[in-house]
């Protein structure tokens, strides 16, 4: 059985934020279509950029747009960079978002998705902020709802970076909190993933937001199977290959991998960390383009000569440096040539280094 002070007390230590120079505000009087009579509440920096970025901070279950503004760094590197944060607030008594509904998880359907929408509608119009720049993240249950608005909205969002979720449309049903989801049951096809995706928005054509996922391997209250599912879904959605293109270890720390299946999606595992899993905001600025390129640059040493070819048949030769040596649905070789061993990076890709 789920319990909310079990979720508040494994997320207490998440958020490390840094005081902000002004405070945080709440946004009252219409600004759109709110049915489930979410919380408007937003960060204005001294000094905003001209037509400014928008990034919408999702909270956990438990919290609150209060707490997410006081526990993360989002508002302080507001300060920086001159952009605005929103800070929806769940009407849930729990303080958890509607991630199961059919009204939340269609376009313009209703529930909490609505409601967030039109906060960024409202910004888009009174604030000037700029259409192009607008950003998501959340985590835990504000993960969930990352993905609820890059399924559902995504003709508002540019980019999103989702901690400790799953995948969207996982959580669907009657109540609010689905344990097959939260504990790994559910198991699916990239491509009936990504139809869950596409279901969303039916007819939507256009671009999709880039998405990184962030979880631990040792996550039991949203279970780590969930980020194996979240790569099938959103790499089905982009037309990517569930191998990635490039692995590098030890990224942004120690222990953590970073897994990069093509520009628009990464997935990030960090071994030995469970559901409380360290925010790091200053990366995901960079993944959305505030602070860098949005791009993901290489970190991992290239061999110093050519290697030999990849090898495919298990009982052929022993794989070469940096080539997959094992992994869920793997056919080629499980050894590695002498001075390089086969490591696991995560469930799906284990590489000879």
């Amino acid at each position: 059985m789920f319990s909310f002070s079990k979720c508040l007390a494994l997320i207490a230590g998440v958020v490390a934020g840094v005081n902000a120079a002004g405070p945080l505000q709440q946004q009252t009087g219409s600004w759109g279509a709110n049915p489930t009579n979410v919380g408007f509440y937003y960060y204005k920096p001294a000094s905003v950029s001209s037509n400014p970025a928008l990034i919408v901070a999702i909270h956990y279950c438990s919290g609150t747009a209060q707490a997410f503004y006081s526990g993360t760094s989002y508002a302080n590197l507001a300060d920086q960079h001159g952009f605005i944060v929103i800070y929806p607030d769940a009407p849930d008594a729990g303080g958890c978002w509607d991630v199961h509904t059919t009204a939340t998880l269609t376009h313009d359907g209703g529930g909490d998705s609505l409601a967030i929408a039109n906060m960024v509608r409202f910004a888009i119009s009174n604030w000037g902020v700029d259409a192009s720049r607008v950003y998501m993240t959340g985590l835990s249950s504000g993960a969930m709802m990352t993905n609820v608005l890059a399924g559902a909205y995504p003709d508002l969002f540019a980019a999103g970076s989702a901690w400790a979720g799953v995948p969207y449309g996982c959580f669907g049903g009657p109540d609010m909190w689905n344990s097959a989801c939260s504990t790994g049951q559910i198991t699916k096809s990239g491509q009936q993933w990504g139809s869950d995706v596409r279901s969303g928005y039916p007819g939507y054509t256009g671009p999709r937001p880039k998405l990184e996922i962030w979880q631990g391997t040792l996550d039991t209250t949203l279970n780590y199977h969930n980020f194996g599912e979240g790569i099938k879904q959103w790499t089905n959605i982009f037309g990517y290959s569930e191998t990635p293109t490039e692995v590098d270890t030890n990224w942004p720390l120690p222990n953590w991998t970073r897994s990069v299946y093509g520009p628009n999606f990464r997935a990030i595992s960090a071994a030995g960390v469970d559901h409380n899993i360290q925010i790091q905001a200053d990366q995901v600025l960079d993944w959305f383009g505030i602070t860098g390129d949005g791009s993901t640059p290489p970190t991992s040493p290239p061999p110093t000569t050519t290697p030999p070819p990849t090898t495919t048949s298990p009982n052929g030769p022993a794989q070469s440096q940096w080539g997959q040596c094992g992994g869920i649905g793997w056919q080629g070789p499980f050894t590695c040539v002498a001075g390089t061993t086969c490591q696991m990076i995560n469930q799906w890709y284990s590489q000879c280094l």
